[in-house]
């Protein structure tokens, strides 16, 4: 397996060789360092199935306790040159970037990483404190209650929550929902599909998700406000409409992208789908698959949902939450008339876009997806 690395650095050291067996989670296996910086003296390979430290060892911390870890506790002014050089924090490079952001004082950090090195956690541990504390107590709360199971997250699940966490508190997310009628489009999905060869390569089956990320992309080109990204100093706005899907997957959820939508046939949506899917499931999924898109849609309409909001998937200025359609009264005219109808949600980044302009995307969106030729000319 193949695994990549989250902090940037140079290969200092291996610690664990290749094809080692047994080696325990989260036991250190490199040390990174920066350019010109020395490894430490004291980085060793950490022994398997290590005895438990004796009562001896436990009274001479001093002994047993990384040399490298003592500068971490020191209150010598960070503003003295004499002071940092001759009390050298070690840090990986991410760290020193997190705290730098949260403004944290590294000297005030204790390292877990090899030989007391202060990596990711330890600085996210520190500026959250407060909530670690909390989460530990309901999780002991929690155990003690019995009939439970501790299940450990996955990377995957990890960094879904930390992206969809970040999303969620820095994106002023407003959501605008609309009701559109799908009998049109569900009438040339059947008349389209009646044309496919039974076989060969030529051959295709067009799904109503299929059409509607058609749709989206042609709302996209109307409305090109939308597919766009937030930045400090600008809007991006993007001339390709590249769309993620939002697929569950055992571990969690990956976003492939149909990329340049807008320009693609139904057919070739339909089957760059069908092919992105199988292999997002199959874990084979290159990373330029499903890093990027400037716009997404999640579609839960299978699993019969009403209506749902979707958190955005950042840089991305709005996703697209489609429901389930249903058969419902409606009035055309004077008359009432049973429609098959579905609410769609979007959720807008409001740095971004105003809440006129996602009105108006969503009646470009339904206006294409209730009078669908539009999607075969």
């Amino acid at each position: 397996m193949e695994v990549e690395a989250v902090d940037e650095g140079i290969l200092g050291k291996i610690l664990i060789s290749e094809g080692t067996q047994g080696v325990p989670v989260n036991a250190p296996i490199a040390i990174l360092v920066e350019e010109g910086e020395a490894v430490p003296e004291t980085a060793a390979v950490p022994q398997k199935d290590a005895p438990p430290p004796s009562k001896t060892d436990a009274a001479t911390p001093a002994e047993t306790a990384p040399k490298v870890a003592t500068p971490s506790v020191q209150k010598s002014p960070v503003t003295s040159p004499a002071a940092s050089a001759a009390h050298k924090v070690f840090a990986s490079p991410l760290a020193k970037r997190i705290a730098k952001e949260k403004g944290l004082d590294l000297t005030q950090i204790k390292g877990t990483g090899p030989n007391g090195r202060i990596v990711r956690r330890d600085v996210e541990n520190a500026s959250a404190k407060p909530l670690s504390a909390s989460s530990s107590a309901t999780a002991s709360a929690i155990a003690a209650a019995g009939g439970s199971t501790s299940v450990p997250h996955s990377t995957m699940r990890k960094v879904i929550a930390r992206r969809l966490s970040e999303a969620k508190s820095t994106i002023p997310h407003f959501y605008v929902s609309v009701d559109i009628e799908l009998d049109a489009l569900m009438a040339l999905r059947a008349q389209l599909n009646a044309t496919s060869p039974e076989e060969g390569p030529d051959s295709f089956k067009l799904s109503v998700n299929d059409m509607l990320v058609k749709a989206a992309a042609v709302a996209l080109k109307r409305i090109p406000t939308v597919n766009a990204s937030f930045t400090e100093d600008a809007m991006i706005l993007h001339d390709d409409v590249d769309i993620s899907i939002a697929v569950s997957i055992p571990d969690g959820l990956i976003t492939p992208i149909v990329r340049q939508a807008d320009k693609k046939s139904l057919k070739q949506i339909s089957q760059e789908t069908k092919d992105l899917v199988k292999r997002a499931r199959a874990g084979k999924l290159k990373p330029e698959e499903f890093q990027g898109g400037t716009f997404s849609i999640s579609n839960m309409g299978m699993y019969g949902v009403k209506d749902f909001s979707a958190i955005i998937n950042p840089p991305q200025a709005a996703i697209l939450a489609i429901a389930a359609g249903r058969k419902q009264p409606v009035v055309k005219g004077s008359e009432l008339a049973i429609a098959t109808v579905m609410t769609v949600t979007l959720s807008v980044d409001h740095r971004v876009v105003d809440g006129s302009v996602a009105a108006e995307w969503l009646s470009a969106f339904r206006s294409v997806v209730e009078s669908p030729l539009t999607l075969v000319i």
